[in-house]
């Protein structure tokens, strides 16, 4: 079976400890897309005997204790943790081209991406970056992809990613809402192998704009791209638009396969609530499969062997579970 390909993300963050530790408790399935004398330093800062090896020797029954690293080469191999630098920017991008190109070429089955500094790669230089699933979502050039957070037993999906709350509620069109839902039942039938999912797709005002007088956004968008979707999709069952403040109630969670959220902060909160550090980030929409750690880069705790795992190997394991079947 092909290994996954790792990005550790921003060399000033965690990512780095991540990988190393993962490695130390056998966790660390797949080769590390970075330099290797980043990843040499920072065992060195953390103490921990780790063997950095080059990809052509990667021995998928040979992992713990060893990092195999497909090496790409950054400015500035000695960056110190804790801090974020600018020049990195173009490296922590190039990381990621390097391992979508190596999926492309069948030499990885899937992407697994460490956390980026949004703010630092802007400053680098590249100011049109809003994170890593519009940049996936343009590499491939795809009009849409959807971002969806999974805890155990919670799934959600955003209709909007990083916006402003001011821009939401323009950016919220039912020509929108039916391209997101679309994708989500698409990605359910195709790579969760659940055919006919539970969708409770959220309202966007407070109590789901309580019939035209907390906003008509639930009336003139979001219903209408409800009853398109239920002719188009007769075998799934879509409900909503719901009130967010009661759908995540664990009753209502029981019966749903995934939510729909009308942007960021209306639906992640919940999730990270439930399993912060251990839930997943998966792109959906993408011609990969592609997953990612829930949190940020930590700078506080980069270099001093405080981060968790948790998060990375619960992206390697979900990574590894959906490609199950690629050769």
């Amino acid at each position: 079976m092909k290994p996954l390909a790792i990005t550790p993300g921003d060399p000033g963050g965690i990512g780095p400890d991540l990988c190393i530790q993962a490695a130390i408790d056998g966790e660390l399935e797949g080769l590390v897309i970075a330099d290797p004398e980043i990843i040499k330093r920072r065992a060195e800062i953390l103490g921990l005997p780790v063997s950095i090896e080059d990809a052509d020797h990667y021995n998928p029954d040979r992992t713990q204790g060893v990092i195999y690293v497909d090496p790409v080469a950054a400015p500035d191999p000695i960056n110190e943790p804790g801090v974020s630098d600018p020049i990195n920017a173009g490296y922590c991008l190039l990381s990621i081209e390097h391992a979508l190109t190596g999926i492309q070429q069948k030499r990885y089955r899937a992407l697994v991406t460490g956390p980026v500094n949004k703010a630092t790669i802007r400053d680098g230089g590249f100011e049109s970056f809003t994170g890593h699933t519009e940049f996936l979502r343009d590499f491939f050039g795809l009009p849409e992809v959807v971002m969806m957070l999974a805890s155990t037993d919670c799934r959600v999906a955003l209709v909007t990613t990083h916006l402003p709350l001011t821009e939401v509620p323009k950016a919220i069109t039912r020509e929108r809402i039916e391209t997101v839902t679309n994708i989500v039942i698409n990605a359910f039938a195709e790579v969760f192998q659940l055919p006919n999912p539970r969708i409770h797709v959220l309202g966007l005002n407070p109590h789901a704009g309580e019939d035209g007088h907390l906003g008509r956004e639930e009336i003139e968008i979001i219903r209408p791209a409800l009853e398109a979707l239920r002719v188009q999709h007769p075998h799934v069952h879509l409900e909503g638009p719901l009130p967010a403040d009661t759908a995540f109630t664990p009753e209502l969670r029981a019966q749903a396969d995934c939510h729909i959220a009308m942007y960021h902060d209306q639906g992640l909160p919940v999730v990270k609530y439930q399993g912060f550090g251990d839930s997943v980030n998966i792109t959906l929409g993408l011609p990969i499969v592609r997953t990612s750690v829930d949190h940020g880069t930590a700078l506080n705790l980069a270099g001093r062997g405080l981060a968790s795992t948790g998060g990375l190997v619960a992206a390697i394991r979900e990574a590894n579970r959906l490609t199950a079947q690629i050769a």
